[in-house]
């Protein structure tokens, strides 16, 4: 076999905190039996890996952790539209240990695209995308992407480690049923293609690698203690990765190098998962029809990554990570926060008359764009009718209907409110039929509005008028009260929209994005806007841990935040070379979500809005914050009464 596949050694990335439990959900055996013939030393390449290894597969909304027991291994049968991504995971644990050194054994991951029978084709790397999952704060997160078609993954004794299979549709993909398989084969942990020959790619990765370490510890006599103390934790995980290669596994291993058998054998011996994904004649459209406007920290990626504000790798990382996030359906804007919670947004670093203003308002995948109130980059844009030059430029753009300003974060008081409303007149003046987007909670602290808090808050948009146009609320403030929404939505006037955010609030069990969440509760965050009419949603932060000097450095949560607050991916470098951000499962979950409602939306286009609340409550997907499902079988009922109902109306 030409490419037995690289082994690629994810290690758990260094968390500040310490692992908890709660992370394993669903159904355990209690037994397992071993075979006699397996008692003593195995060798992989004698035994079907059925003999070695649990193989079964568990829905996207499981939460599979490191003691979930096994269960049947079944096909899998997907459904997804064009413009879609549907995703399946599949556990692995060990029954017996072969791999000595500390782990139970070396286990090859093998995939080929899905076809049908028409010979159309949805490719691995392209469409099929295999990661690993591995845990941060010992709940299941993040998701480290694997080579394809083939990789290697060391597995532990009693563990059960996670892969996550997502297929991405294609917009001009043509209907029908696809099918292919994955092929889980146990292999002796060391391969001799590097053992004896070490591949220019291999060699290229290790360079990478050693350099990096090399560059973590320079000039470390000018660092402050705590960054010391970052860069050698950082340089250590990069060492010990890459002592863990498999360019050095004959000197871990017991066995030394062995010859590796042929494709077909492999396959004899391998488990066999198999998928079918039909894909139907319905596409998601290109713009996504809820905006879900997500914030990312401009400040956090200049001491990370080691960018100077303006300078020409601050916009090629401020770029990638815009890039990146489209994929997931989502409006990313970059955030610096002021004094007295006053945020600069904006979603292009560029100004307005800059060519990649247009590249990025234009894109089709964007629904919705925050226009800065004042320079981003003073040696670009500063002057003083910046402004007015951004606003009359961007107001003949046909994109102008998706911008919004964004000034303020969850005004308390009336001073705050006074700011909003002297920065909206300075937008008003050049541009009447601009947005002003406003987060809040409350009313004013220090001029109550009505006699309780509540009616308080519900007073703000007549407070605020006509100063904002979005009047975006904590899902905290409703608590389970759902019927609370027709008040908010009654103190409304034409033109104006209500949209919703997520933040520290609401706790367990609301729908949120905080690590150790249910999938499932995840997922409802979305669920909840469709059943309450909201037309938009907020979500403050995707990067917000804590500062750090290096990009590999160690992960930290926020102090005072729930965990996974303000944190929807991590950097590429925690986990490996690769500097492409590395997505949570929560990110996954959000696009779920988000491609949930555009099934609702095409529900209702044919059936009426009430009837698409109906079907998610009588399919017991989510009837209110308390009530919604706990497992993943409603969430197909729902969609697959859409695909049956939608493609024969």
């Amino acid at each position: 076999m030409e490419n037995p596949g690289n082994l690629q050694e994810v290690m758990v990335p260094p968390v500040e905190g310490v692992a908890g439990g709660g992370t394993s959900y669903g159904w355990s055996d209690g037994t397992i039996q071993i075979s006699a013939a397996l008692k003593g030393a195995i060798d992989p390449t004698e035994v079907p890996s059925s003999e070695l290894l649990h193989v079964w597969c568990m829905p996207s909304t499981a939460n599979v952790g490191s003691q979930e027991m096994p269960r049947h291994l079944e096909p899998v049968n997907l459904l997804a539209g064009r413009n879609e991504r549907e995703s399946i995971q599949v556990a692995i644990r060990p029954k017996v240990s072969w791999g000595g050194s500390g782990i139970a054994g070396t286990v090859q991951i093998q995939c080929n695209d899905l076809c049908s029978a028409s010979g159309d084709r949805l490719s691995v790397g392209q469409s099929l995308k295999i990661k690993r999952v591995v845990p941060i704060l010992g709940v299941p997160d993040a998701l480290v992407p694997l080579d394809l078609p083939s990789s290697r993954i060391n597995i532990f004794p009693g563990e059960t480690t996670a892969l996550w299979i997502s297929v991405d549709v294609l917009n001009e993909q043509p209907p029908g049923v696809y099918e292919g398989e994955i092929f889980i084969t146990a292999v002796k942990p060391d391969a001799p293609s590097t053992a004896l020959c070490m591949a220019k790619a291999e060699t290229q990765h290790l360079f990478r690698g050693l350099r990096g370490c090399l560059d973590l510890m320079e000039l470390v006599e000018q660092a402050s203690m705590d960054e010391v103390a970052d860069r050698v934790k950082s340089a250590s995980s990069n060492l010990r990765r890459i002592l863990l290669s498999p360019s050095f596994s004959e000197f871990l291993s017991e066995n030394g190098a062995v010859d590796l058998m042929d494709e077909d054998a492999i396959s004899n011996r391998s488990i066999s998962v198999k998928i079918s994904l039909t894909v139907w004649d319905f596409t998601l459209p290109a713009t996504p029809s809820l905006p879900a406007v997500i914030g990312i920290s401009d400040t956090v990626i200049e001491d990370r990554f080691g960018v100077d504000h303006g300078s020409d790798e601050w916009f090629e990382a401020l770029d990638q990570h815009f890039k990146w996030l489209l994929q997931y359906k989502i409006s990313p804007y970059f955030c610096r926060w002021g004094d007295g919670m006053r945020v600069l947004t904006y979603t292009c670093p560029w100004p307005a008359g800059h060519p990649k203003s247009d590249e990025y308002f234009s894109d089709p995948r964007l629904a919705a764009y925050a226009v800065p109130y004042r320079p981003v980059v003073s040696c670009l844009d500063a002057g003083p009718n910046f402004l007015q030059k951004e606003i009359d430029i961007l107001k003949t753009k046909a994109h102008w209907k998706k911008a919004y300003f964004y000034l303020w974060d969850e005004p308390l008081n009336v001073e705050h409110f006074n700011s909003i409303r002297k920065m909206a007149s300075e937008i008003y003046a050049h541009a009447p039929d601009a947005r002003v987007l406003t987060t809040y909670y409350c009313g004013p602290s220090d001029a109550p509005l009505a006699p309780t808090s509540f009616e308080a808050f519900l007073k703000v948009p007549k407070y605020l008028r006509p100063h904002t146009q979005i009047y975006c609320t904590s899902e905290w403030v409703l608590g389970n009260r759902e019927d609370l929404v027709k008040d908010i939505v009654a103190e409304l006037e034409n033109g104006e929209e209500w949209w919703t955010y997520v933040c520290m609030g609401p706790s367990d069990p609301h729908p949120n994005w905080h690590l150790g969440m249910r999938g499932t509760q995840h997922r409802a965050v979305m669920w909840r806007i469709w059943k309450e009419g909201g037309t938009g949603f907020l979500y403050w932060g995707a990067n917000c841990y804590e500062k750090a000097s290096v990009p590999s450095a160690e992960i930290r949560f926020r102090r005072g935040l729930p965990p996974g607050d303000g944190v929807l991916y991590y950097p590429g470098e925690v986990f490996s070379a690769s500097r492409e951000p590395v997505a949570s499962l929560r990110l996954e979950r959000l696009l779920s979500g988000l491609q949930d409602i555009e099934y609702l939306r095409l529900y209702a286009s044919r059936f009426g809005r009430d009837e698409s609340i109906s079907l998610l409550e009588r399919t017991g997907v989510y009837q209110g914050p308390e009530r919604y499902t706990v497992e993943h079988l409603p969430i197909d009922m729902m969609r697959g009464e859409i695909y049956n109902k939608c493609r024969s109306s």
